[in-house]
């Protein structure tokens, strides 16, 4: 079937998409659907040992999939990693999905612990911000995708962790993704007039393969949503692919939740 003229690719294919944290639970997926889309993947991230260990099976490794020493919490390095993959090819696509935090406890945590889980989960996604606008401003385009957590829409329910205290959500993560959110809007009105799209992304329950060892807790997230389903890291990748591609390039400034309905209850 020919292609029409004035039919967006709805395929990121030969973009070049900046992923951190590509190498996690969900980021696997992600990273997988964008290569399988036709994108060039970069994955930044602190430990290549590690990105090898979860890619060696696929054969688009050394492909269209690349590693990028990357510490999102350090300022050079992001600089570092964004000057080296901006030295060989132009970049299309930046998605902030990594993170990192410490502490649990809604009325123990103590000050360094929250500052750690902000820093990690909020001011990083800045710092990478920030420090892509150069490189997206002096291609006229680009796209920036932001991870929030439907914990960054609405409160936990803690009945659904009364059983399962190990798994409670920090208030840290929570605030700090309401501020991705908030970064999100701020950032797609300031980089508009250069055409620069900037969207989040919003998952709801995604529990590793670990923590669904715990069957009760895995049924007391389910009830939560309007489907009874957890979501698997399949679900998620989709929605990247679609915003990292061409058929996205009107939208801006909005958030996806992907959560089985779970934050319209």
């Amino acid at each position: 079937m020919a292609k029409l003229d004035n039919v967006l690719n709805i395929n990121p294919e030969n973009k070049v998409i900046l992923i951190t944290g590509g190498y996690g639970y969900l980021g696997k997926a992600i990273t997988e659907s964008l290569v399988n889309h036709g994108a060039l993947v970069f994955v930044l991230g602190r430990s290549k040992d590690k990105f090898e260990e979860v890619f060696e099976k696929n054969s688009f490794l050394n492909k269209k999939l690349f590693f990028q020493l990357c510490d999102i919490s350090n300022t050079e390095s992001i600089q570092n990693a964004f000057e080296k993959i901006n030295s060989e090819r132009k970049i299309d696509v930046l998605i902030n999905n990594a993170f990192y935090l410490s502490g649990q406890s809604p009325e123990t945590m103590n000050d360094d612990e929250w500052g750690n889980g902000i820093d990690g989960t909020l001011n990083s996604v800045f710092r990478c911000i920030r420090e892509i606008i150069p490189f997206l401003k002096s291609n006229g385009n680009g796209k920036i995708i932001n991870v929030s957590s439907m914990y960054g829409v609405v409160a936990p329910d803690f009945e659904v962790y009364e059983d399962s205290p190990q798994f409670l959500n920090p208030p840290h993560y929570g605030a700090a993704k309401a501020g991705v959110l908030q970064l999100t809007k701020y950032y797609s009105s300031f980089l508009g007039k250069w055409n620069i799209k900037v969207n989040a992304v919003t998952p709801g329950a995604f529990p590793s393969k670990k923590v669904q060892a715990d069957k009760k807790f895995v049924e007391n997230l389910k009830k939560k949503s309007c489907l009874n389903q957890i979501g698997n890291p399949e679900d998620l990748a989709g929605i990247f692919t679609f915003l990292s591609s061409e058929a996205s390039n009107f939208i801006t400034g909005q958030n996806f939740i992907v959560d089985g309905g779970w934050t319209v209850k």
